[in-house]
This record gives C-alpha cells, sequence and structure tokens, in this order.
C-alpha cells in the first residue's frame, strides 16, 4: 500500500538532516506532497521528519485526483517515442498506473513522465487543529488518519 506524504510546515529554521530528509522524498516546499510505498525504509524516514509532514495511507481514488488535477510532466518537449522501462507510456491508462502504485510494484518516483511531487493549495476553510503539533497531541502532523480529507479541500 502506498503513503501519501504531505509538508505542513514551512523551510525556515529547519535542520540540515531534516532538509536532507525532505528533499530526498521531494518535499521541497510548503504544501506540497508525494507518493511512497510503505517500507520500513521509508517509515524510519516519515518518523524522522514528523515534526514537518503527516502522511496516511492512499486509496487509488486519491491517488488518481493527484494525478489527474496535479500531476505535471517532467518533459514535454521529449516525445513519447522515447524507451523507459516505467515510463507512463506502458501502461494503458491513469487507472493502470494507479493500480501498480497501489499494489507497491512501482515507486511513484520511478515513473519516467510524471513529476515525483504534487504542489497543493492551503486547504480551503482553513486546518481544524493546529499544523504545530503531532495528531496525538490534537494536532495534523505524524501519521494522521483524517490526512485524505484535508488533501481533498487543498485540490
Amino acid at each position: 500500500m502506498a503513503l501519501l506524504v504531505v509538508r505542513m510546515r514551512g523551510t525556515i529554521n529547519v535542520p540540515y538532516w531534516a532538509v536532507d530528509t525532505l528533499k530526498s522524498l521531494h518535499l521541497n516546499k510548503r504544501f506540497s506532497a508525494t507518493l511512497v510505498p510503505e517500507t520500513s525504509n521509508y517509515l524510519g524516514m516519515l518518523r524522522k521528519i514528523s515534526h514537518w509532514v503527516a502522511w496516511s495511507k492512499a486509496d487509488p481514488e486519491i491517488i488518481k485526483t493527484l494525478i489527474e488535477k496535479r500531476g505535471k510532466e517532467k518533459n514535454p518537449k521529449i516525445d513519447s517515442s522515447k524507451k523507459g522501462s516505467k515510463s507512463a507510456e506502458n501502461y494503458k491508462g491513469i487507472d493502470e498506473l494507479v493500480n501498480v502504485i497501489v499494489n507497491d510494484k512501482i515507486k511513484f518516483s520511478d515513473q519516467n513522465n510524471i513529476k515525483p511531487w504534487f504542489s497543493l493549495n492551503p486547504p480551503k476553510g482553513g486546518f481544524k487543529k493546529s499544523t504545530k503539533k503531532q495528531f496525538s497531541d490534537g494536532g495534523v502532523l505524524g501519521k494522521n488518519k483524517y490526512l485524505l480529507e484535508i488533501v481533498k479541500k487543498m485540490l
């Protein structure tokens, strides 16, 4: 199952080790999102930067809407005849690409046509909880089971 990770806090006063981890996850600015597989390595990275990001298990519906509404091409000038083993041309449509990502057959960052992050807007209606506290303390950071509802408001 894939995890949806959203950076909730900005870039000021972030230690260098957290900046490196955020960059390796393609979360360079506030309200950027990405999809990562649910492995022990990625969960360790997410726990390490839990003061800046929120994550949740992604369902196929939200992945499809993110790709359709916020997905950007990496290099639109390259024509589709370029051979890539993991490019989006190998899939018959967005539904098949979403299926492959959800089942962890491919990392979202490994496919060749779509940039591995999504730029989101601030949520319409604002946050109902603090963006400075962990989910267990009444905030939105860390492992958040209501993150998908927040992301729907951010599209």
